[in-house]
């Protein structure tokens, strides 16, 4: 954990109330930006920011010092994002999603060539590249960003999105599928 958060959070524990508002300004864009890239809309966005501050406000005494703060703080963005896309119903998770991390209907798709992260690299601008990620679902779209975006290794994004390891990692690989057809449309 960073030193900087282990002592705001310690700091806060023992009673200074100001270390919560020095975590908040140290992570509020964070949080903000993860979650307008998963709810696509800035009002959702904010209530996702607002709902995860004060989830983190009511448990940080719960939080295992010891552990990443910013890992923990994603997992609580994460949930909420999830619970806000799923109180607005706007999308659907995939009904063939099996309980060992596979897919019915993508496992029995050939299996091609590995993709490399260097997808991103080829999209000539931003707003294409946003565009093709904004046709994934938002788990792979979640994925994308916290693994490319945040830098997050696939171990804190497993610990994150509460889903096994093996799962993120084919959850990464089809959304590399996917937005590889995306990209590779006319446009």
């Amino acid at each position: 954990m960073d030193p900087d958060d282990k002592k705001l959070v310690t700091d806060f524990l023992e009673g200074d109330s100001e270390a919560l508002g020095g975590l908040l300004e140290r992570y509020l864009n964070l949080v903000y930006r993860f979650a307008f890239r998963i709810t696509r809309d800035s009002h959702d966005a904010e209530d996702v920011t607002q709902a995860t501050f004060i989830k983190v406000w009511h448990n940080l005494h719960k939080f295992d010092v010891e552990k990443n703060f910013r890992t923990w703080l994603l997992s609580i963005a994460h949930n909420s994002a999830i619970d806000l896309l799923r109180k607005r119903k706007s999308f659907v998770f995939s009904d063939f999603d099996t309980l060992e991390g596979g897919n019915s209907i993508t496992d029995a798709l050939p299996d091609p060539t590995p993709l490399p992260p260097e997808i991103f690299s080829r999209a000539e601008d931003k707003k294409f590249l946003d565009s093709a990620l904004s046709e994934l679902s938002p788990a792979f779209r979640e994925i994308l960003i916290l693994h490319h975006e945040e830098g997050l290794t696939f171990s804190e994004i497993s610990s994150i999105v509460s889903k096994p390891l093996n799962t993120v990692k084919s959850q990464y690989r089809r959304a590399l599928l996917t937005l590889r057809r995306n990209l590779e449309q006319p446009r």
